[in-house]
């Protein structure tokens, strides 16, 4: 049985069981082969730009005995899919800015998946704008500490509207696209853990801010820095209030 690292296990798990899954930028083929070796999906595609990965991934599923479960396409993106082709999407491992070019290229194919699971390396909170603002509801998601690393994972599907958003200021917000919406909502254990390494450094930096010599860069700098401390503290505050509801 091949076995997952801990972020992979946390990316697969998302992943609705029957679903027909694509595997965006799959490298190795090993989410795919995961699944269908413990009979979560019955069927695959998995996709890379480039050719060396899908060379691997086909090595992998030739090895675990996968060619009927699991094909293997060169695709940007999402371009080589079909729409309605599959359940569910998966792109993982990849910057904010890519994978917001993968959903926006290939919308029709996006919007007509039952859902997306997205594990964005950068740029987590512009991935999950780019939800909100484009008809996508975050269903579920879950944060990993892996090897010093914090890995936000996200789930969403489209929909009309979404009306969790409707009597939010911009301030809850702008809070929820830094840390998840349902990160904040369900209390998180490591968003906890990396709110408090995150205040930690921005405070230091801060501090290390006030000791340099005044100029325009330095005010500008302190700025965004103190703008990030108040979204942290934003965040810890409404963890708080839902610890102190009882959620």
């Amino acid at each position: 049985m091949l076995k997952l690292s801990k972020r992979m296990r946390a990316v697969a798990a998302m992943v609705t069981p029957g679903n027909i899954l694509a595997d965006v930028g799959t490298d190795h083929g090993y989410v795919p082969i995961a699944l269908i070796q413990r009979e979560k999906i019955p069927k695959a595609i998995a996709v890379d730009i480039n050719e060396g990965p899908l060379k691997r991934a086909n090595e992998n599923i030739n090895l675990y005995g996968m060619q009927d479960s699991i094909e293997t396409r060169i695709s940007d993106g999402v371009e080589a899919l079909k729409v309605n082709e599959v359940d569910s999407i998966l792109i993982a491992g990849m910057g904010g800015e890519l994978t917001i070019h993968i959903l926006t290229e290939g919308e029709e194919i996006c919007r007509n998946a039952k859902e997306l699971i997205l594990q964005p390396q950068s740029e987590v909170r512009k991935v999950r704008q780019y939800l909100r603002v484009n008809r996508y509801k975050i269903v579920d998601e879950d944060m990993i500490l892996e090897d010093g690393k914090y890995y936000p994972i996200i789930k969403a599907i489209p929909v009309d509207q979404d009306d969790f958003w409707l009597d939010k200021n911009e301030n809850v917000i702008t809070t929820c696209d830094i840390y998840g919406p349902l990160l904040l909502k369900n209390g998180n254990p490591v968003l906890r853990k990396f709110l408090v390494h995150q205040y930690r450094k921005l405070t230091f930096i801060l501090q290390s801010l006030v000791l340099q010599q005044d100029s325009e860069s330095v005010r500008k700098r302190k700025q965004e820095v103190s703008r990030e401390i108040h979204y942290n503290e934003s965040a810890y505050s409404i963890l708080g209030a839902i610890k102190n509801a009882g959620n």
